[in-house]
């Protein structure tokens, strides 16, 4: 039945026409407005399409569920290390023996990291490290109980992106490095290293070495569709080349910034396949797609008109080939399947 629903949902918001309507009698849209759906049009709705309900989740994208009255969840990685998340974001403490050092603090539960931490232990938060410079996983840092001159750890393009943004809730650095920093907090030891841009510029891995847990952000979405556009990734070949990275590291539990639970070395081969298999797709659809196939002859003074239509057929074919394997293996397939077939393209093409 939600299959039905998101078809007609496709043929009647997007398209402008009915399912049901005689296709022998074809009608024009008027200029700008939906009009015919393209061949074999994939079944997963197009952006922009309303859903009255998307594809329930797979058992692989669920996690440990919140406590709704505090908003939170605490789970230990180890001596000493805690990942906190509100089950779409999430950050690291580690509780050393002069203070904790805080990893990310996404604004989302910012308010409460205080109070999660003091579930562990009374001592204060010293150190700071962040992961990159995009407020949705730091810019709660200014809201927390920093005390007096705390160290904040970030690598030198996170330095130059918050110097530029100026912003009170994301504090500037006070200690940058350019490839790797060891930072040693009594017998605690976290190792900072830069793998180049590929989320952005300045995304750093964050690695326990004691604690089998490395921490990376914005690159692995365990059990899930990656966000949208390849998680609105500055450099989709870096992007697509530190996921392989990972996999290659000697870890136990990721801590990726998102979604529902910690993930493993299972769920990073499985994101390397899944793009593996989206580069193939759109490859595969460049070629087999001419640039101009059925679009109105009086938009072909139309470049913009003519580039749209072509990309939306590679997306489409790319939609169709990936819908049947990943549908029921990965959280919110229909998400962002689109953007991330559209994202492909765009690489390929110009990468």
């Amino acid at each position: 039945m939600p299959h039905i629903i998101r078809m007609l949902s496709a043929c009647t918001l997007l398209l402008g026409i009915s399912c049901a309507d005689n296709p022998g009698r074809e009608t024009l849209a008027p200029p700008g407005q939906a009009g015919r759906p393209f061949p074999n049009a994939p079944e997963i709705a197009p952006i922009g399409v309303r859903l009255d309900k998307y594809l329930d989740l797979p058992d692989g994208a669920k996690g440990p569920e919140v406590d709704p009255k505090k908003g939170y969840r605490i789970e230990e990685l180890g001596r000493d290390l805690y990942m906190v998340t509100d089950n779409s974001y999430q950050s690291m403490f580690m509780v050393c023996e002069t203070g904790v050092v805080v990893i990310d603090a996404p604004p989302s539960y910012a308010a409460k990291l205080n109070s999660s931490i003091a579930e562990v232990t009374k001592l204060p938060i010293t150190h700071v490290v962040y992961s990159h410079s995009h407020a949705d996983h730091i810019g709660g840092a200014g809201s927390l109980d920093l005390g007096h001159n705390p160290v904040i750890i970030a690598h030198d393009e996170t330095k130059r992106l918050l110097t530029r943004a100026a912003d009170p809730a994301r504090p500037v650095p006070t200690v940058a490095f350019q490839d790797t920093y060891s930072l040693e907090v009594g017998s605690h030891v976290l190792k900072l290293s830069y793998h180049g841009n590929g989320h952005e510029p300045g995304n750093i891995f964050i690695d326990a070495p004691e604690q089998e847990t490395l921490m990376v952000v914005d690159l692995v979405f365990p059990g899930w569709m990656p966000f949208r556009r390849l998680a609105v990734s500055q450099d989709i070949p870096g992007w697509l080349s530190q996921v392989e990275e990972i996999e290659k590291m000697p870890f136990k539990k990721l801590v990726s910034g998102h979604v529902t639970r910690l993930g493993t070395r299972e769920d990073v081969k499985m994101q390397v396949e899944f793009d593996s298999d989206l580069k193939t797709a759109v490859g595969e659809a460049l070629k087999s797609n001419v640039y101009v196939d059925g679009i109105n002859p009086a938009d072909m003074g139309n470049t913009w008109a003519l580039v749209d239509d072509y990309t939306a057929r590679v997306a489409g074919q790319c939609v169709t080939k990936l819908t049947p394997k990943w549908k029921s293996r990965l959280g919110g397939f229909d998400t962002f399947i689109w953007d991330n077939c559209y994202a492909m393209e765009q690489s390929l093409r110009v990468d």
